[in-house]
């Protein structure tokens, strides 16, 4: 249930602004703008407090746009989510890279991401497990549409560089899962723990290192060793 505080927050949003929107704006600009504007909503009021009349009030679109182009609240958290997942792993890579294995992870993990960049995936991932406690159906999005598809595109990313002889590995899932547990580990502060880097540089070199650790494991073995 909204708290009373939510509830008046969104009552005046509604009030303020107006509707209508030009019909000219296409169809791939409007869903940019309503995933944009449902995000803000979501991290102010929350899962729980964010209603599709809501945010097309804020898109000052009609109610029967945007649920033609998200056809619920589920959807739209969906694509907020799919957004959210092209912002901490860049894959799929371009078929013909052809780059050192520990420079390719440098840039699918987007290590030195501008500090604007990365206080937007904290704020998703702060949201997102704050609302997860709060609710299995938040919690079973994200773990399906999120993490899980994370996790299958870099195993399916290192199984490609294991099939063109880059690298030597068994299990390219349980790879992936370690590659992830280090880097989010460290790059990610968790709500209620302060961020203990003395500097961006210094976690850099920290996660440059983890990488260099990884490659090192997963170099082919010379044959008669």
């Amino acid at each position: 249930m909204l708290t009373k505080e939510r509830a008046a927050k969104a009552d005046q949003v509604v009030k303020r602004r107006p509707r209508g929107r030009p019909k000219t704006v296409n169809d791939d600009a409007r869903r940019a703008e309503i995933v944009r504007e449902a995000r803000a909503t979501f991290y102010e009021l929350g899962y729980g407090g964010t209603t599709m009349d809501l945010v097309a009030a804020r898109c000052r679109m009609s109610k029967q746009t945007l649920y033609r182009l998200f056809p619920s609240k589920t959807d739209l958290f969906m694509a907020i989510i799919a957004e959210h997942r092209a912002s901490m792993l860049a894959l799929p890579r371009d078929a013909d890279e052809d780059l050192p294995f520990a420079e390719a992870l440098e840039q699918i993990f987007m290590i030195d991401m501008d500090e604007a960049t990365e206080r937007e995936r904290e704020a998703f991932i702060h949201l997102a497990m704050s609302e997860s406690r709060q609710s299995p159906e938040v919690a079973t999005l994200i773990q399906t549409h999120g993490a899980q598809q994370s996790q299958q595109m870099l195993a399916d990313w290192i199984s490609e560089q294991q099939r063109r002889g880059l690298i030597e590995i068994e299990d390219a899932g349980s790879g992936a899962r370690m590659l992830m547990n280090m880097i989010f580990g460290a790059m990610i502060s968790l709500p209620g723990h302060p961020n203990d880097w003395p500097d961006r540089e210094t976690r850099l070199r920290h996660l440059r290192q983890c990488i260099a650790i990884f490659t090192a494991g997963v170099q082919p073995r010379k044959s008669g060793r």
